[in-house]
């Protein structure tokens, strides 16, 4: 018949027990599954049995878009319950595309920040520039970038301000001049809408240096 949590957490159990019987108890456990209901199920079932470290993943989980989905619902419920110490995204794609999308499920629970988080609208009759094509642009652009960010690129200025403020960096979409913020503060100076990628890309190398520098110092003063 069809495999249940129960059947899954039994089997790995059968193995952690004779783990037990040879004293030996430097392991974790991994039971991935293809369905995301019987992989959540079966690592809930063994977080309440064992004490050992459980590594995550929704195995064969297909191709980059649906694999990234399924990856992310399933091991975002057990990560925000506090379930899972490693984990492995399964992608038919690229390997470095399981990284990236491992990298950005830990980033949107808070659990790991590490790169920039891009905040952007969708399509929209609001917009005043292509937001889409500017937010590509730069995460192809930035991603040698390890400094945790919040950057905001909003294409119209009802939304804008307001994510704006509690980012980073923001840009607020105007007709042909867009407005620019800077840790939360809108700024004299607005950027071109012809080339927002290149000036975007400038002022978040340099905030992010900045913000480096700062970390730098404040880990000699604590030494």
């Amino acid at each position: 018949g069809e495999p249940t949590p129960a059947a899954l957490v039994e089997s790995a159990m059968r193995h952690v027990d004779i783990l037990d019987k040879l004293n030996f108890d430097q392991f974790k456990v991994s039971v991935k599954a293809s369905d995301v209901f019987l992989a959540v199920g079966a690592y809930r079932e063994l977080a309440k049995q064992i004490e050992q470290p459980l590594h995550l993943g929704i195995t064969e989980a297909g191709g980059i878009r649906a694999g990234a989905v399924k990856s992310s619902v399933g091991l975002g419920m057990l990560l925000a319950e506090g379930i899972g110490d490693t984990i492995r995204i399964s992608l038919a794609a690229d390997p470095v595309e399981e990284i990236k999308v491992g990298f950005d499920i830990l980033k949107s629970l808070r659990i790991r920040s590490r790169g920039i988080n891009f905040i952007a609208c969708p399509s929209c009759s609001r917009q005043e520039f292509d937001v889409i094509d500017t937010v590509n642009a730069l995460e192809e652009r930035l991603e040698d970038l390890l400094t945790p960010m919040d950057v905001s690129i909003i294409g119209c200025v009802v939304n804008g301000p307001g994510e704006a403020e509690v980012s980073d960096l923001g840009l607020t979409g105007a007709r042909n001049m867009s407005g620019f913020y800077l840790d939360g503060k809108r700024q004299k100076e607005r950027l071109n809408n012809s080339d927002l990628v290149d000036q975007l890309e400038r002022r978040i190398r340099a905030k992010a240096s900045r913000i480096e520098e700062k970390s730098q110092i404040a880990v000699k003063q604590l030494s």
